[in-house]
């Protein structure tokens, strides 16, 4: 992880935008070049500064860090060199499972901004319905698409920025520049499997190719393509143990699958090319297109007892009248062990079971085939007079379509199909900006002042499109307590069905200078109008005290906000969980706060959140030692979430069948969102690098730590529980560190990492769960010609987290499914390369 290097430090890249914190470091030259120009472009809106310059605190990691590891899905390669950026698996998480959610210091996945080459990205179409809390509710931007080979280098700023980009950069901004060479390329092939039997296996190919375009441009283009099976961590549950005892040989073992979701047709591709058009001006465009089918397992349904399927809550087996005028004299009280009765029902034309068709229960498989496309174009240049102008437009689309197998529309009765597509979920963002930099000399400052400002149109429309009719339909036994919709995720049905958009106009100036040789000074000011939501006026300040040589102080104090993205505003879900204090499965609704059901118990059009981040840090260096401790405070007021459960009355559910809403009919509880929370974020992060240059090689150490600690400071009661409060202040590790040495020795290259995960609680499991570690290794040679070899294990020594005492009793997961680290134990890997 190459976050912090102190010595060949460059300044020379021309000014993007940004702001003026100053958030910069390493800018890789081209792959196999001697020499790293730690300079970086995010943050400042002035030429491009050191990290060591900057008034807050930023990762970077170069191109070579994501090739020096086993995955290859970005989102867990940012985790691992990013202590700061949490993620974890997403087994049996609706939605999540296809977008797993990210968390940047404590918060959500969308309190965190996705820039690429410095241009805002384009959220997820998924919204994160299942996120252990902390990302219930979220969508954010879905950068599992962007494929590592084409990345030059990614600057992660931890610092809130939203009176620089706008909405979502409240806990900072994550930055990819893409890679800009007009030659040479490279090829890379990986293999992976996990130590355990039975687990298949992971593999990716992957290239990048540097091309001339005209004789003053350049055409980069990068794609990669692979699949990843699914995992087992699975113990089989005490129910469906007890149903094989008992003779029922048709069930599972395991009933019901933990593990990571099967990944199929992973298609990633990006470019980035540009042409200068005369010595001052330049044109540029960018862009992806990505595919993949994901799909996950569902809880499994007891043939004995799953209500509204095949039992009727009362402790009866579930019999249906499919007489069409009741004449069928049906059993009401069928006792679910009473074998001859069920067989005489099997045996009556007149009366239907499920049992029938699924003898040992089912498990549904649940997934999406998502794509992923985005372009941005843009001219920009410096006039005579010495005045940047960047002017840039962009597209990005994202969609998700749903599918889910091995599950039925139980209101169909035995016309009911297997197989449902509920519908699909789409995100289409538009971006226009004209941004503005020009330095002003000032006789009393060390340097000229910069002035920079700009404006941004952007428009955001999220779409729900309709499922296909068994998926959402009512049919004619949903009167006889069978539910009603595709079972485990409804369709979208017509009420569902719509789109909804929301544009925005925003301006911004800013200021930075350095007031002496020595004090750098910045300040910036963002307003912002919402179509819906109304404005929103942001500031910044930063400063940069460089004391002596070695040793200097920086500190930054800014406003934010986050507006409700369309999407949280207007949909509906309805997710199957577990209720562990009843071990039964129970249909949760999550439905617009505007709703009627969701006024009476206290819902309201939703507001924007609001943020105060005030951030303090100190940078010294040592010759060949640096280190930046860094301290942070973000008050989070207004913060959106989803509410409470509810237990729905009768008359609330009749209402939420009245309007439509797929599966209202089996609903147990629900939900919706609400700014009915104040949060307090703090902790600090600790970045600390040496290089040891010997007779047998040089050596590097990386060191970062992170220490983060949420509190919930206000609430409405009545809304927010106990659950949710625990959910937010405990569901992420406190603290979290890497310690990482890489040596290279003539054409040999050693890694070791060790990564420590802090203690964290588990809603689902209502367990907290000790902290864990994994040390990851690798070792390669490069051969004369070009190509390199590679092996290497992630979590080397087999690490586990510890196991879930209730997995047998509960739903048969092994560990906790949101295990910081990852719980499918070694995962061995070799890599194939070669550069050209």
């Amino acid at each position: 992880m190459k976050i912090f290097t102190p010595r060949k430090l460059a300044l020379a890249i021309s000014a993007q935008i940004a702001f003026t914190a100053g958030y910069s470091q390493v800018a890789l030259a081209q792959e196999g070049a001697d020499q790293l120009e730690e300079v970086v472009v995010t943050g400042t809106r002035r030429e491009a500064r050191s990290v060591f310059d900057s008034a807050a605190p930023i990762d970077v990691i170069g191109g070579e860090e994501f090739r020096n590891q086993g995955a290859s899905d970005m989102t867990t390669l940012l985790r691992n060199s990013v202590p700061s950026y949490n993620v974890n698996n997403q087994p049996i998480s609706d939605a999540a499972t296809v977008v797993r959610p990210a968390n940047m210091r404590g918060l959500a996945s969308d309190h965190t901004l996705v820039l690429v080459n410095s241009k805002r990205r384009h959220r997820a179409a998924v919204i994160s319905w299942l996120g252990n809390g902390v990302n219930d509710g979220a969508q954010g931007p879905d950068i599992s698409v962007i494929p590592s080979i084409a990345v030059k280098q990614v600057e992660v700023l931890r610092d809130g920025a939203a009176a620089q980009y706008g909405s979502d950069a409240i806990a900072g901004i994550v930055n990819f520049i893409l890679k800009d060479y007009d030659e040479g390329g490279s090829i890379e092939a990986k293999y992976g499997q996990y130590s355990e039997d039975g687990d298949e296996d992971l593999w990716s190919v992957a290239g990048n190719i540097g091309l001339p375009f005209t004789a003053n441009g350049f055409f980069n283009a990068s794609f990669e393509y692979g699949e990843a099976a699914p995992t087992s961590r699975s113990v089989q549950r005490d129910d469906a143990a007890a149903l094989i005892a008992g003779g029922n040989t048709d069930v599972a073992n395991p009933a019901q699958i933990w593990g990571n979701p099967e990944v199929e047709e992973d298609l990633k591709t990006f470019f980035n090319m540009g042409v200068d058009l005369n010595s001052n001006n330049s044109w540029y465009g960018f862009g992806n297109y990505a595919s993949k089918t994901v799909t996950g397992g569902f809880y499994f349904r007891n043939p004995d007892t799953r209500q509204a399927v095949f039992g009727d809550g009362n402790g009866n087996r579930l019999v249906g009248d499919v007489t069409g005028d009741m004449s069928g004299n049906c059993p009401t009280d069928l006792d679910p062990s009473d074998a001859a009765g069920l067989a005489a029902v099997i045996a009556d034309p007149n009366c239907f079971v499920f049992n029938e068709r699924f003898p040992g229960g089912f498990t549904p498989n649940f997934g999406a085939d998502t794509e992923d496309a985005s372009f941005v174009t843009g001219v920009k240049g410096t006039t005579d007079g010495g005045l940047y102008w960047d002017v840039s437009a962009g597209v990005g689309y994202n969609d998700a379509d749903f599918f889910i197998v091995d599950t039925v529309n139980a209101s169909l009765g035995p016309q009911s199909p297997t197989e449902f597509d509920p519908g699909s979920y789409t995100q289409i963002e538009k971006n226009f900006n004209v941004d503005l930099s020009y330095p002003v000399p000032v006789s009393f400052l060390a340097s000229d002042l910069n002035i920079a400002g700009g404006f941004e149109w952007r428009d955001e429309e999220f779409e729900i499109g309709i499922g296909d009719q068994a998926s959402w339909e009512v049919g004619p036994l949903a009167d006889q307590g069978f539910s009603a919709a595709s079972n485990g995720f409804p369709g979208f049905g017509p009420i569902a069905e719509g789109d909804w958009s929301r544009s925005n106009i925003a301006a911004y100036i800013d200021f930075e200078a350095d007031v002496t040789e020595n004090l750098l000074v910045a300040a910036a000011l963002r307003w912002e109008d919402f179509d819906d939501f109304g404005t929103t006026t942001n500031g910044k300040i930063a400063a940069h005290w460089q004391i002596v040589d070695s040793f200097a102080v920086r500190s930054t104090y800014s406003t934010g906000f986050r507006a409700p993205t369309p999407g949280q505003s207007n949909a509906y879900n309805v997710s199957t969980e577990f209720n562990l204090a009843t071990n039964e499965l129970e249909n949760n609704g999550t439905i617009p706060a505007t709703s009627a059901v969701a006024a009476l118990r206290g819902g309201q059009a939703l507001d924007p959140e609001e943020s105060t981040n005030f951030t303090a840090g100190v940078i010294w260096q040592a010759g060949d030692f640096s280190v930046t401790v860094d301290y942070f405070d973000i008050d989070l007021e207004d913060r959106l979430g989803v509410s409470q459960n509810f237990v729905l009355t009768d008359e609330e559910r009749q209402a939420l069948i009245d309007d439509g809403v797929a599966g209202a009919n089996s609903l147990q509880t629900f939900r919706f969102f609400t700014n009915g929370i104040e949060t307090n974020t703090k902790g600090f992060d600790v970045v600390a690098t040496y290089e040891l240059d010997s007779s047998i090689g040089l050596t590097s150490f990386n060191l970062a730590y992170n220490q983060t600690e949420t509190s919930v400071e206000d609430f409405v009661e009545g809304i927010i529980d106990e659950v949710r409060i625990q959910e937010l202040e405990e569901a992420l590790p406190e603290t979290r560190w890497n310690l990482m040495a890489n040596h290279t020795m003539d054409a040999w290259r050693f890694m070791a990492r060790y990564s420590y995960f802090d203690d964290w609680y588990d809603s689902e499991d209502t367990l907290t769960y000790d902290g864990y570690g994994v040390v990851d290794a690798e070792i390669g040679y490069t051969f004369d010609s070009g190509f390199a070899v590679v092996l290497g294990a992630d979590n080397i020594l087999d690490e586990t987290p510890d196991r879930n005492p209730n997995a047998a009793a509960g739903v048969g997961n092994q560990y906790s499914q949101w295990a910081p680290g990852g719980f499918n134990g070694r995962f061995m890997y070799a890599r194939l390369l070669y550069d050209f």
